[in-house]
């Protein structure tokens, strides 16, 4: 029988608790102009052993992330973040259980470098259908290739045709 032992933490990163789980982590970066930028990120964790840093996951701005705030903020009201408290700090993180880290992370990806609001209501709408497992597949291709940008068109002509 094996016994789980806590890792120690390091200075830039919280104590994190014994789980079988990723962890995850919402932040939201203010830019000039007030605009922000919202990026998930993987933390190290026993889940996790390969990562020795956090790893990006995705990120949102700009005209995207205009589009989508107001449903953004109503799905992670839900969860207890609240986008607009402290508002004028340069950075603020929340910690995201790993299905809507999986979501949003994918959601981030593949609408980052999208402009046309049609499409965008149609990819949002068909990654918000998809289940956990295949959330995460898509997202796991998406982390993992050398191509991502071929795996995230694939996704948005699905998700467009769907």
């Amino acid at each position: 029988m094996t016994s789980a032992t806590a890792r120690a933490a390091r200075a830039a990163e919280p104590s994190l608790p014994l789980s079988n789980l990723p962890v995850y982590e919402l932040r939201r970066q203010l830019r000039k102009g007030g605009d922000y930028v919202l990026e998930i990120w993987q933390l190290p964790s026993p889940a996790t052993p390969r990562l020795d840093a956090p790893e990006h996951v995705g990120s949102l701005g700009g005209t995207p992330l205009r589009l989508l705030e107001a449903r953004l903020a109503r799905r992670l009201a839900r969860a207890g973040i609240n986008l607009s408290a402290g508002a004028s700090e340069r950075e603020r993180r929340w910690p995201l259980d790993e299905e809507r880290a999986l979501t949003m992370g994918l959601l981030f990806r593949a609408l980052a470098p999208m402009r046309n609001l049609d499409r965008i209501r149609l990819v949002e709408e068909g990654i918000e259908a998809m289940s956990r497992e295949e959330a995460g597949y898509w997202l796991g291709m998406t982390m993992s290739r050398k191509n991502p940008r071929r795996v995230l068109a694939a996704l948005r002509i699905l998700m467009e045709t769907s």
